[in-house]
């Protein structure tokens, strides 16, 4: 999927200067000099910089102390990883990289694509066999033109049978072939009976330049006289929302009742277009706070207010529909802006979360590079490090934020393998149940209790669930 980021402005140019001691590094290795690029910059930026007692301002009384234990980690990645903040539990995105060009172009979203999206799951009974489950096939996109679908079973590429040692490197491939297999789910809702059987149809996908409509799916569906607005929206693109306006305009013309929005495999971007998102669906909150971000202690002047509004940054009318509760499509897939959505409507309408526990992750980043104000300008010639650390969190107008191990939905649904549905369509599982919760039928009165799916091999990269902020 194409990665969309924009750098995050501080306000301030912070510089090296938060530390008691003076810089006197000058004339040792160049090992030393990015390690202390990676200490200050950390003391500035990092958000959880008052968790970590090594980043304290008072953390060492003289320049000895300083270089000694900057001397004590062996390289700058490990100097890095002592500095996070429960590594395990909170602060699972923040990384470093010793080549900053691949980064920006990795964020930037110069990346190939083949126009398929995929999940992973291990084999019923194996701890390594892998199976994958087309998820969504993006138009106009290599997938599409190999008529690739969503919900299709593979177990082999490039006639590999798939495990949880090989799987990165096959999907790694420029090109490759799906070996096309059949779930049997031995009609009990149990998996441990689940067989794949291996199929002799392959289909063939390669990468490309391919930039993505985050806007999936968009209809309006009419039961019992009602009309139910559906929108499966797959990333916050700023790019796309006069777009994204319009499908709320059509919405507002056609008065829906309800709406679900499904952001199941939207794993975040832009805070303002999050914030026009809210508006379109609201209204009637304009100029009170959507949500806040809150930098740390060093940076509290920075915090931020995005409120509800009436039009977008083109200062474009926004179509509001004025409601007061919302169906929200989740998964292990959704973060960032997507929890952000979910965080700061509930604290204003109802919302009625369907479908997976989110990520837990409502922080965002930002690229700090070594230099005078930790921008790209002027950024040492020394070396290409540079850090993605979490620099600011969201939080609702209660000042909640969204917890660490995610977003407990109201009923929790996971998608099947032996039945993933389409997209859009009234029977698809997670969009079948808000429909019927519309129709009164009290399906969400009691969660699903049925057996989870095999184990999930579908883990978020930190490149995947980046907030960015204009």
């Amino acid at each position: 999927m194409k990665t969309k980021f924009k750098c995050i402005a501080l306000v301030i140019l912070m510089g090296f200067t938060s530390s008691c001691f003076e810089d006197g590094d000058d004339n040792v290795t160049a090992g030393t000099s990015i390690k202390d690029f990676v200490w200050k910059a950390m003391n500035v930026v990092y958000l959880y910089k008052s968790n970590v007692n090594d980043l304290s301002n008072d953390r060492f009384a003289t320049n000895a102390d300083y270089q000694n234990y900057l001397d004590s980690n062996e390289t700058p990645e490990t100097l890095f990883e002592a500095l996070i903040y429960d590594r395990e539990n909170v602060d699972r995105f923040s990384f470093i990289t010793s080549n900053y060009f691949e980064l920006e172009q990795q964020l930037s979203g110069v990346t190939l694509n083949n126009g398929a999206e995929f999940n992973f799951y291990l084999v019923p009974g194996s701890t390594t066999s892998v199976f994958g489950v087309v998820r969504l096939v993006h138009p106009n996109s290599s997938a599409s033109s190999a008529n690739l679908s969503r919900g299709q079973v593979f177990n082999k590429i490039n006639d590999i049978s798939l495990d949880s040692s090989n799987l990165s490197s096959l999907l790694a491939n420029n090109s490759y072939s799906l070996g096309l297999a059949t779930y049997d789910d031995n009609n009990t809702e149990t998996f441990s009976d689940d067989l794949i059987i291996d199929g002799n149809q392959t289909v063939t996908i390669v990468k490309e330049g391919y930039e993505e409509n985050p806007i999936f799916n968009a209809r309006v569906i009419d039961i019992n006289a009602e009309k139910v607005g559906y929108l499966m929206y797959n990333s916050f693109v700023n790019e796309f929302d006069s777009e994204l306006n319009v499908i709320f305009g059509d919405f507002k013309s056609q008065s829906i009742d309800h709406l679900v929005l499904d952001l199941r495999y939207n794993s975040g971007g832009s805070v303002q277009t999050a914030a026009a998102l809210g508006s379109m669906i609201t209204g009637q909150f304009q100029n009170q706070v959507f949500t806040t971000l809150k930098y740390n202690e060093t940076l509290e002047s920075n915090n931020f207010d995005y409120n509800f509004t009436n039009t977008l940054s083109n200062e474009e009318i926004i179509n509001s529909l004025n409601l007061d509760k919302v169906y929200i499509l989740t998964s292990n897939r959704s973060a960032s802006a997507s929890e952000m959505m979910v965080n700061s409507l509930k604290s204003y309408i109802e919302v009625v979360q369907i479908g997976g526990q989110t990520v837990g992750k409502s922080q965002a980043s930002q690229i700090v590079y070594d230099s005078p104000n930790l921008g790209r300008e002027n950024a040492n010639p020394g070396h290409t490090y540079a850090l993605l650390p979490l620099i600011a969190i969201t939080v609702n107008k209660n000042d909640e934020t969204v917890p660490p191990s995610g977003i407990v939905p109201t009923v929790n649904l996971l998608e099947r393998p032996a039945y993933y549905g389409t997209i859009g369509d009234a029977e698809e599982p997670l969009l079948k149940a808000a429909l019927q919760d519309i129709q009164g039928s009290n399906r969400l009165a009691f969660p699903s209790e049925i057996e989870a799916p095999p184990t999930g091999l579908n883990a978020l990269n930190p490149l995947e669930t980046l907030m960015y902020i204009e």
